[in-house]
C-alpha cells in the first residue's frame, strides 16, 4: 500500500515540476513556480524517507534529517545574502554540487550492481557526466568570480580534449565489458574530471554563457541516469526537465553566440586565432555630462536602454528603472535592448530588471529590436560591452567575430556608461567607444545615473 502512496506522491511531485519550469518562462510568474516546484521536492523527499521499504536505523535517519538541515540553512542563507553581481557563480557552484552528487551515486552504486549490464552501464554513464559537471563547473565558477582569469589553452587542446572524451567513452566500455574492479571506476571517475577541467578551461569569457547552459544539461543528464537506476520516477522526470531545459537554451545561446554546438561538445568554441583586438590608435573619445545627456534624453522621442554586467556590479537596476519612469512622465518612449548573452549567464539581465520591477513588455530581444535602432533617437548602453561591439560585424580577426550583436551604432546618438576604458570581459577593446556619434558617460553606473536623474528632475 505504502508503495501505490509513493507512486501518487512521485507523480504529484513530478507534476509540479513540469508545472513550475513552465511558470518560470515569465518574470510574473518565475517565484510562484520557483515555489511550486520546491514544494513539490519537499513532498517527494518526505515521501521517500517515510515510506522507504525495510527497517532503517534511527541513527540513519538522524544523518538524513541532519544532511537535510544542513543543506537548508545552508542553502537559504545563502540565497538570501547572494548579491545579484554573484548570481552567475552561484548557479555554477549550485550545479557543480548536482554532477558531484550524481558522481557519488555512481561511485557507491557500482559495487551493488555487479552482473547486472544494463545497471552499470547507467552507473557509468552518470559517473562520467557527473564528474564532468562538476569540475567543469568548479573552473566556471573560478573563472566568474576572478580567481581565474582568461582562456587557458594548451597545445592543440582541440586535439587533447577529443582523445580524452573518447578514451573515457573507450574506458567506460572496457570496464562494462569486463567487470573491472573499483580501481578502475576510481581510475574513470578521476579521468571525467580532468576532462572536466580541460573542457572548460579554454573557454573565453564572452563564451561563459553558453558553458554555464550547457553543463546545467550535463547535471540533469545525470541526475536522470540516477533516477533510471533507482527506478525513481521523480529523480527521473526532473533530471530529464533539467536536461532538456538545458540543452535547448544551450542550443539558444549557441545561435546567439554564433557557435555551433559541435563546437562546444568538441571544446573548440570560444577559440580564435587572435588574442585580443586592437587598440584604436590615433582615436580619442568624446565624453559627456550629466546636465548634457539630462537634456538630450529629456528631449528624446525615443530611447534605447541597452543593460549589461556592469548594470549588475553597480547594482543600479533600480535608479535605471526610475530613469526609465521618469522619461515615460515626460512622454519619451523607453524599451531595453537584451542580448540573450548579456552578463554573465542565460537571462542575467531579465531576471536583473525584473528585481526592480520593470515590465516585462519593455524588455525587447536583439532579433526584435535591432531593426529598431535606426529610429531611435538616444541608446544609452550601461555596462555592456561585447554584445554591443561592431568588430562582431567588421573585423575577421577579433575573438567575437561573427557574433550577433545589439546594432546600436545604426541609433542617432550613443552613451556609453563604463567606468573606465577597460576592454568587456573578451578582453578586447570596443570599436564602438571611438565612434563619431558615441559619447562616453564615465562613473560608477548607480552613481552617475543618479545624478543624471537629478538633472532631469530640475528640467
Amino acid at each position: 500500500m505504502s508503495l501505490y502512496i509513493l507512486d501518487v506522491i512521485y507523480l504529484i511531485a513530478s507534476i509540479t515540476f513540469v508545472i513550475g519550469l513552465k511558470m518560470l518562462g515569465h518574470p510574473e510568474t518565475a517565484r510562484r513556480g520557483n515555489l511550486i516546484a520546491a514544494f513539490g521536492m519537499v513532498l517527494a523527499i518526505i515521501g521517500t524517507v517515510a515510506l522507504h521499504e525495510g527497517t532503517v536505523s534511527p541513527l540513519i535517519y538522524g544523518l538524513i534529517f541532519g544532511a537535510i538541515l544542513l543543506g537548508t540553512v545552508v542553502g537559504w542563507l545563502t540565497a538570501k545574502k547572494v548579491q545579484m553581481t554573484k548570481m552567475p557563480e552561484l548557479v555554477s557552484l549550485f550545479n557543480g554540487m548536482g554532477g558531484a552528487c550524481a558522481a557519488l551515486i555512481s561511485l557507491l552504486e557500482y559495487q551493488h550492481n555487479f552482473g547486472n549490464n544494463m545497471a552499470i552501464g547507467v552507473i557509468l554513464a552518470g559517473l562520467i557526466i557527473g564528474s564532468v559537471s562538476f569540475s567543469g563547473s568548479m573552473i566556471a565558477f573560478a573563472k566568474l568570480n576572478g580567481t581565474m582569469r582568461g582562456a587557458i589553452r594548451l597545445p592543440s587542446y582541440n586535439i587533447l580534449n577529443t582523445i580524452v572524451m573518447v578514451s573515457l567513452v573507450i574506458y567506460a566500455a572496457f570496464i562494462l565489458m569486463t567487470g573491472a574492479s573499483m580501481f578502475h571506476v576510481y581510475l574513470l571517475f578521476f579521468a571525467s574530471l580532468i576532462y572536466g577541467i580541460l573542457f572548460v578551461i579554454p573557454i573565453g569569457g564572452a563564451d561563459m554563457p553558453v558553458v554555464i547552459s550547457l553543463l546545467n544539461s550535463f547535471t540533469g543528464l545525470a541526475a536522470a541516469f540516477a533516477g533510471f537506476l533507482y527506478s525513481n520516477q521523480v529523480m527521473l522526470t526532473g533530471g530529464i526537465l533539467v536536461g532538456s531545459a538545458g540543452t535547448i537554451l544551450t542550443l539558444v545561446m549557441c545561435k546567439a553566440m554564433n557557435r555551433p554546438l559541435s563546437n562546444v561538445i568538441f571544446g573548440a568554441f570560444g577559440a580564435t586565432g587572435a588574442a585580443a583586438a586592437g587598440s584604436e590608435d590615433g582615436k580619442t573619445v568624446k565624453e559627456v555630462s550629466a546636465s548634457d545627456l539630462a537634456v538630450l534624453m529629456n528631449y528624446s522621442k525615443k530611447v534605447i536602454i541597452v543593460p549589461g554586467y556592469g548594470l549588475a556590479v553597480a547594482q543600479a537596476q533600480h535608479v535605471i528603472h526610475e530613469l526609465e519612469s521618469l522619461l515615460e512622465e515626460r512622454g519619451v518612449e523607453v524599451s531595453y535592448a537584451i542580448h540573450p548573452v548579456a552578463g554573465r549567464m542565460p537571462g542575467h539581465m531579465n531576471v536583473l530588471l525584473a528585481e526592480s520591477n520593470v515590465p516585462y513588455e519593455k524588455l525587447k530581444e536583439m532579433e526584435d529590436v535591432n531593426a529598431e535602432f535606426t529610429n531611435t533617437d538616444v541608446v544609452l548602453v550601461v555596462g555592456a560591452n561585447d554584445v554591443v561591439n561592431p568588430a562582431a560585424k567588421s573585423d575577421p580577426a577579433s575573438p567575437i567575430y561573427g557574433m550577433p550583436i545589439l546594432e546600436v551604432e545604426d541609433a542617432k546618438t550613443i552613451i556609453v556608461n563604463k567606468r573606465s576604458m577597460k576592454p568587456g570581459y573578451a578582453g578586447i577593446q570596443n570599436q564602438l567607444f571611438f565612434h563619431e556619434k558615441t559619447s562616453m558617460f564615465f562613473g560608477d553606473a548607480k552613481k552617475v545615473l543618479t545624478e543624471l536623474v537629478t538633472e532631469i528632475k530640475q528640467l
